[in-house]
């Protein structure tokens, strides 16, 4: 039934050339095998550094608790200062105030706002300090803490157990018609109180993207009350 083959030279045998071919597919392989690892692992650092991030964008946002306007003329119904008062938003890690900046729309154009701790002409304050927001410049914010008290680089973070106070200077552009060159040389005059310039107040409106260090947006939207009572008063804005 069955045949044996009994002839040497009838039985199969392994040349060189198949020899060459075999070893040829296992390089092949390994090869190929090696590429995807290599793009395996590269995919997934790449996933979990866009996850980071998209978590990022949800999670490392800057929380808005109010916004208020501090009266500087019932008059001329413009204001002195504006105040916007933040908190990092549920399980937040800590967002540093001073590396986030403010996309601006006002009455007087666009900007982007960056933290300053020191005031537009240092040499008329005590090294620099700010003591109100119409020292100011344009196309800039500075941070209070809950005391009232200004703070430098560094010191405006948000680690979920502290709020922080953005103030702007309402008679500086995008918000007033004031320009640097203007404040410095005005002695920080309040743009309320002088009549060459006009200062964000009564009817006016602005709207702001405060964007965290993590790209993280929060979009905040001031409308004025059509009309102030008394000077020094707080508006809800």
């Amino acid at each position: 039934m069955f045949e044996f083959i009994t002839n040497g030279e009838d039985r199969g045998q392994v040349g060189i050339g198949t020899l060459i071919v075999f070893i040829a597919m296992v390089l092949v392989a390994a090869i190929a095998a090696g590429v995807l690892i290599n793009t395996a692992g590269f995919l997934q650092s790449q996933a979990e550094a866009t996850g980071q991030e998209s978590t990022d964008l949800v999670s490392e946002r800057i929380d808005v608790t109010s916004e208020v306007g501090i009266v500087g003329n019932n008059s001329t119904g413009e204001l002195k200062a504006i105040k916007i008062t933040v908190s990092g938003a549920a399980g937040a890690d800590q967002i540093d105030l001073s590396e986030s900046t403010i996309q601006a729309v006002g009455p007087n154009g666009q900007a982007n706002l960056v933290f300053t701790d020191t005031a537009a002409d240092p040499s008329s304050t005590s090294e620099g300090d700010i003591a109100n927001a119409s020292q100011l410049n344009a196309s800039t914010f500075a941070v209070q803490d809950s005391a009232g008290n200004f703070v430098g680089s560094g010191n405006a973070v948000l680690d979920g157990s502290t709020d922080y106070t953005i103030v702007m200077n309402p008679g500086a552009e995008p918000f007033g018609d004031m320009v640097n060159g203007d404040i410095y040389n005005g002695g920080y005059t309040y743009g309320h109180n002088n009549t060459t310039f006009t200062a964000f107040g009564e009817g006016d409106s602005s709207s702001l993207d405060i964007v965290s260090p993590s790209s993280s947006t929060t979009s905040v939207e001031l409308n004025a009350p059509d009309l102030f009572t008394t000077d020094g008063e707080a508006v809800r804005l």
